[in-house]
Parts: C-alpha cells; structure tokens; sequence
C-alpha cells in the first residue's frame, strides 16, 4: 500500500520537527548582535596613521637627550679631577682596607670623597 501524506490530524510523523516558540507560530527573532568590528578596526588604524611622529619632533628630543648627557659627563669628569686632588695617607688608607675587608680602590674612593677623613670614610662604609 503507498503511503500517503502525514499521520493523521495533525501529529507530526516521526523525524519532524515541530517549533513552539508561544508566539502563535512565529518563530523567535534572534537578538541583533554588535558585528561592526571591522569598521571599528578601521577606526582605530586611521587615527595612528594620522598621529605620526614628525621627524622635526624626533630630531628635538634626540638632541635634548644627547644636550644632557653631555652635561651629565662632563659634571661627572669635574667630579672625578675634584676628587683626584685630595691628597690621602697611606695608613688611612690601609686601616680601611684591613678593617673594611675592601679593595684597595673602593678604599680609596670612600676616602677621597669624605676628603681624607678616615672616620667619616669608615661612618660611611659601616652604613
């Protein structure tokens, strides 16, 4: 016997499928999702290439930097020939490199900067 149609009254036959979203047969509007990444994209990619780092800029900075390095070596020489001037003792010398337990330049340098005074050389060292 051929089949006919569906099942009887209205009974979904067997693999159908049948969607009951209680709107009266209207099937559910899906809610709109944000997809405007790519123009957002764009966006963001105008505005860096329209904020580019202008050579005269770049220039400036460099040579602010380079300015100040300079005068932060040559302080640095001054400081050093001030410090080559002091004259220390060689038993002032020798007592903090004992005591201290310090090479015989860190020894030096600590004196040199407190002018020769081997007590404020040792303060310092102990601190």
């Amino acid at each position: 016997m051929p089949r006919r149609g569906r099942g009887g009254g209205g009974m979904a036959a067997e693999g159908d499928v049948e969607l009951d979203d209680g709107a009266g047969g209207r099937a559910a509007e899906k809610p709109r999702k944000h997809d405007s990444g790519a123009a957002d994209l764009e966006r963001v990619t105008d505005y860096a290439e329209e904020k580019e780092i202008q050579s005269s800029n770049l220039e400036t900075a460099m040579s602010v930097i380079g300015d100040r390095r300079s005068r932060e070596q040559k302080a640095k020489q001054e400081r050093e020939k001030e410090l080559a001037k002091v004259t220390i003792k060689k038993e002032d010398l020798e007592l903090i490199m004992t005591e201290m337990e310090i090479s015989r330049a860190a020894a030096e340098r600590s004196l040199r900067e407190h002018m020769g005074n081997v007590v404020e050389a040792l303060i310092t060292l102990t601190n």
